[in-house]
């Protein structure tokens, strides 16, 4: 298996083939890549590939806790 970037990922294989692989559209994998999303694809042993989205814990950025 191998873990990589998205945005690597669709450098390689090309925005519109990289979404085909995923099964999502063109437009989803632009904007995930635009906006920063940190996705990691994997690819499996038999030649399927995968995501994933990594996400910050806790998940809402800037919430302070009260004292």
């Amino acid at each position: 298996m191998r873990r990589i970037p998205l945005n690597e990922f669709a450098s390689e294989k090309g925005q519109v083939h990289a979404a085909a692989l995923l099964g999502m559209s063109q437009g989803a994998l632009s904007k995930a890549l635009r906006v920063g999303r940190a996705v990691f694809v994997t690819e499996h042993a038999d030649g399927s590939f995968s995501a994933e989205e990594t996400r910050p814990f806790p998940s809402q950025p800037g919430k302070t806790q009260a004292a």
